[in-house]
């Protein structure tokens, strides 16, 4: 793990350890409407295989399956982890999902120009540094094929629900006990550096305000 709020880090890590182990599909069985618009824009363009990061119990990964696309989902939870593979070999899309643990404070996995797609709902949101993100950013741009697409979704700064969390340094902030970011125009277009701009979405799930963001590494 890199250097950089490395105790703040590890110390999320086993809050969400926590969280999934106590309270298996803490996140409902429903897709996001980030993986369902996702999905569209994914087999639009032609794409059939997908790199989920921050994927959690599975609940996108799985949906994502059952359209047909085969996922690679990453997590820094096991606990998580091991909901998803139960439940993807319960559904048998054991042949389409696979899992593994990883922290994306590290370097991806994925050779160079080696993936077609990345997804991630919220993840950009947890407890990473403005550095971090760059970081994290940069590699999904690296383990992209040219013309490969990343879709994110992340808090918005006009989420309502923002009023309640407890103000940090660097622009983190807190509510109970998991630490988090709210993202401006300004943090979205600063990490669209690099990259085609696709979109930047204002929506809103349940009480919740986002953004969804589509980028797209350029061709040439």
């Amino acid at each position: 793990m890199k250097t950089g709020h490395v105790e703040l880090a590890r110390a999320q890590q086993e809050r969400w350890q926590t969280a999934y182990a106590h309270h298996p599909q803490l996140h409902g069985s429903e897709p996001s409407a980030a993986a369902q618009w996702a999905a569209e824009a994914f087999g639009a363009a032609g794409i059939d295989d997908v790199l989920e990061l921050g994927a959690g119990h599975g609940r996108d990964a799985l949906f994502l399956a059952r359209q047909g696309f085969s996922v690679h989902a990453t997590d820094f939870s096991e606990s998580a982890l091991d909901q998803l593979r139960l439940e993807a070999q319960r559904e048998g899309l054991d042949d389409r999902v696979t899992a593994a643990l990883h922290d994306v404070r590290d370097p991806l996995p994925p050779a160079d120009a080696t993936v077609n797609a990345v997804f991630a709902n919220l993840l950009l949101n947890m407890a990473f540094s403005r550095a971090e993100l760059r970081s994290l950013v940069a590699e999904i741009h690296r383990v992209l094929c040219l013309g490969g697409l990343f879709v994110y979704a992340v808090w918005s700064v006009a989420d309502p629900c923002s009023a309640n969390w407890q103000q940090l340094d660097g622009g983190l902030s807190v509510h109970d006990g998991f630490v988090g970011r709210f993202f401006d125009e300004q943090l979205v277009a600063e990490l669209a550096d690099q990259w085609e701009f696709g979109d930047a979405t204002p929506y809103d799930e349940g009480r919740r305000r986002l953004w969804r963001v589509t980028l797209t590494k350029p061709a040439s």
